[in-house]
């Protein structure tokens, strides 16, 4: 052989050897991510080969599949009282990707979880039947809260205080998830822009000041401090009461209501400004901060399962900042789920369970994958003595105070009202906020609420948390109740 023919011969055998590199390296390397590329049509493909696995509350599935015509994606979402239930489910579109519990468990509903497969299926790499997702969701009080919000723009969310299943969470105005299964873009732009913000999970995603309703966590760090004994110890409140280091004069809503020096059971009756600002500052942010963070405010990672966006609670204040926090205002911002949680907590004698709102899934056969339910996390946040005190001031406030709409015959209800101030120098329509309980005088059945109202056709003089969110509590509270 001469020299250039095996010159010719090392060339080529090192140009094989190259393209072998090259084909091992994106067969085992570049693959994964070519599979997992969101681009990739035939992930697609494969995940509406067959039909998904369902999205199940009270029983029932909510959701379903069906056969698609002139499309290499054979099947299609669908759902049953999609509006309803948007809050819960999400969407799961062919184009647009999945939310909300389509998204958590979307390999669980599409059968490509490891979970369920069994060694055969294992050897073979052949496609699991879809699991399914059982809720803690009551179709009742879930209806409650959506035909009670109605035309409002606002949410409300409902938790059972001694197991932490979530009963209710309603966002409105809502969508229909169907209309995105099959990828419509005119739908999907038309909801994206939509100025009301429908596909917005206002329950657990959009964090609002909470207002009044955050005196609670006020009156508990007081409490658990020792700054008062007792929520019928008067208090050191001045009224009117000047922000310190500022000329600003905090006002109370109600000018003739007995706010000097008042106790905090007559602080949350009439919502004393003055009281819970000067509490406050007493306090001292840290502390405030303290009790906030124990009920859930600054968590980043609170998974019900879904991913609800962190209430906050500031840091770095002046004392007149740190004032305005003690009335929910300056940047103390809450979701209803978390609202819920204070109530919750106070509710059951100071323990916060874990809230979630999926109990089971299980995998086609009904064989239960995992149960939430077991050894489900609580933790103490007050003493139980102080959640009794709470329990006891929050009935006042229903039954003689600023949440007298929240009353049910038969039933032993607290809560705390709120009104959030909106825009500069409160130039928009305030939010309205009743967080509350609920324990059936008949039965062992109980609930914690929070509900939040951004918008109604009230005119602004007319919002309050009494006015507009405590009535649609209280539907939701009989729902929890009924027997």
């Amino acid at each position: 052989m001469n020299k250039t023919i095996r010159h010719a011969s090392v060339f080529t055998l090192l140009l094989v050897f190259a393209l072998l590199v090259r084909a091992t390296w994106v067969q085992f390397y570049d693959g994964q991510a070519l599979a997992e590329d969101k681009d990739n049509r035939r992930n697609a493909i494969e995940q509406y080969a067959y039909p998904l696995g369902n999205i199940v509350v009270g029983g029932d599935a909510v959701t379903g599949s069906a056969r698609t015509t002139g499309s290499d994606l054979k099947y299609k979402r669908t759902y049953t009282d999609g509006s309803l239930y948007a809050a819960v489910t999400g969407f799961s579109s062919q184009v647009f990707g999945a939310t909300q519990l389509e998204g958590v468990y979307q390999q669980l509903l599409d059968g490509t979880d490891n979970r369920l497969k069994n060694p055969l299926d294992t050897v073979t790499g052949k496609r699991s039947d879809p699991g399914d997702v059982i809720t803690t969701i009551d179709p009742d009080v879930q209806k409650a809260a959506y035909q009670a919000l109605g035309d409002k723009k606002g949410a409300a969310v409902a938790i059972d205080p001694r197991t932490g299943r979530i009963l209710g969470v309603v966002s409105t105005p809502s969508y229909d998830p169907s209309v995105l299964s099959g990828g419509d873009s005119a739908a999907w732009n038309k909801l994206t822009k939509d100025s009301e913000k429908p596909m917005t999970n206002r329950a657990l995603r959009q964090p609002l000041p909470p207002g009044s309703t955050f005196k609670l966590v006020v009156a508990a760090a007081a409490l658990e401090d020792g700054l008062y004994s007792s929520v019928d110890e008067r208090t050191d409140s001045e009224n009117p009461y000047t922000l310190p280091g500022t000329t600003t004069v905090l006002a109370n809503e109600s000018k003739s209501a007995p706010c000097e020096n008042a106790s905090i059971r007559v602080a949350l009756q009439y919502s004393c400004n003055n009281v819970f600002a000067k509490m406050a500052v007493d306090l001292g942010q840290d502390k405030v901060k303290a009790m906030a963070e124990k009920f859930g405010f600054n968590d980043t990672s609170q998974d019900v399962p879904v991913r609800a966006y962190p209430s906050v609670y500031p840091s770095d204040m002046d004392k007149s900042s740190t004032a305005l926090t003690g009335i929910g205002q300056f940047d103390v911002t809450a979701t209803p789920l978390q609202m819920a949680m204070v109530s919750a907590a106070i509710a059951n004698g100071g323990k916060l369970v874990s809230p979630h709102m999926v109990s089971q899934i299980s995998d086609a056969n009904g064989d239960v994958l995992e149960n939430y339910d077991d050894g489900t996390e609580s933790k103490e946040i007050v003493s139980s003595s102080t959640a009794e005190q709470l329990q006891s001031a929050m009935r006042t406030v229903v039954e003689e105070g600023t949440g007298t709409n929240a009353r049910i015959s038969g039933a032993t209800v607290g809560g705390k009202t709120g009104t959030a101030q909106h825009g500069e120098n409160n130039s928009k329509t305030p939010y309205a906020w009743f967080t509350s309980y609920a324990k059936s005088d008949s039965s062992d059945k109980e609930v914690a609420v929070a509900v939040v109202v951004e918008q109604s056709d009230a005119a602004r003089s007319e919002v309050s948390g009494n006015g507009l969110a405590a009535p649609v509590a209280r539907a939701v509270m009989r729902a929890a109740l009924r027997d």
